[in-house]
């Protein structure tokens, strides 16, 4: 993936529902400002460059509610025993707790916690 990341990656331990797609656990792998990863352990019926609705639901140490995330899939890669999936992320309705969030994960992260990365060699 030759594109570089336009803003600050944070690993993420929340959870996350893709509207109409699927009930079983998917985890969100990471996030930024502009984009975020999901991973899930069976394939998911995503088609790439499709907009979905999906919710984020934080991890309960954030003390940030769910919140929505309008997103165009960018790619989607198979493991033998996973599915991840790149968005980009259009807009937020609930622009507020999702900024909160990346600001919990900036802080985390600040604390001497995970952060993926600001410019590496992946899309998004």
């Amino acid at each position: 993936m030759a594109e570089s990341r336009k803003s600050t990656r944070y690993e993420s331990f929340a959870k996350a529902n893709i509207e109409g797609i699927s009930e079983e656990d998917i985890l969100l792998k990471d996030i930024s400002v502009t984009g975020c990863r999901i991973k899930a352990a069976n394939y998911i019926e995503i088609k790439p460059h499709k907009q979905y609705t999906v919710e984020i639901i934080p991890e309960e140490a954030s003390n940030i509610n769910s919140f929505f995330l309008a997103v165009e899939a960018k790619w989607l890669g198979t493991e033998v025993d996973s599915f991840e999936c790149g968005f980009g992320i259009i807009r937020s309705p609930e622009g507020e707790q999702f900024q909160n969030y990346v600001d919990y994960l900036s802080w985390r992260y600040s604390q001497g916690n995970s952060m993926i990365g600001d410019g590496g060699s992946e899309i998004l």
